[in-house]
């Protein structure tokens, strides 16, 4: 398992990305996985930086487990600000127009579209927002 920790700043960005997709394509994930953990992460990163510990910053711990067979990887976002569950809000409504829909939670939703596994976890004074991707050994999506 690798770990990163840093400063919760939009300016850290490209740190974060640079940990989490250096660490995938080690493991052997393609162009189209990569692309979408680069979405998830970026989403995951800038709401903690803009809203975990506002006004103030605070850190956030990232660390990033996988395996090879089946090629797999796991990433969770760990952050002490306060406490917020992005699962506990229902997903957007189905058919509405991009225009009409409410303010936040699109990130979250894409998340949980494009990743096999989204958990959250508040332990220890802790938010913590894991996700996972899996390719089965023929390529498949698990």
């Amino acid at each position: 398992m690798k770990r990163l920790e840093i400063p919760a700043e939009k300016a850290r960005l490209s740190e974060v990305l640079d940990f989490v997709l250096g660490f995938a394509e080690e493991l052997g994930f393609g162009k189209a996985v990569l692309f979408q953990l680069k979405v998830c992460t970026e989403e995951i990163f800038v709401n903690v930086a803009s809203y975990a510990y506002a006004p103030d910053t605070g850190m956030i711990t990232v660390t990033a487990d996988g395996s090879a067979d089946p090629l797999s990887v796991t990433l969770s976002f760990i952050d002490s600000g306060t406490p917020f569950d992005p699962l506990s809000k229902p997903d957007p409504a189905k058919f509405r127009p991009f225009s009409q829909a409410k303010k936040g939670g699109l990130g979250i939703f894409i998340t949980k579209k494009l990743m096999d596994e989204v958990n959250y976890a508040y332990q220890d004074g802790r938010n913590i927002l894991t996700i996972r991707k899996t390719i089965a050994a023929n390529g498949e999506k698990s």
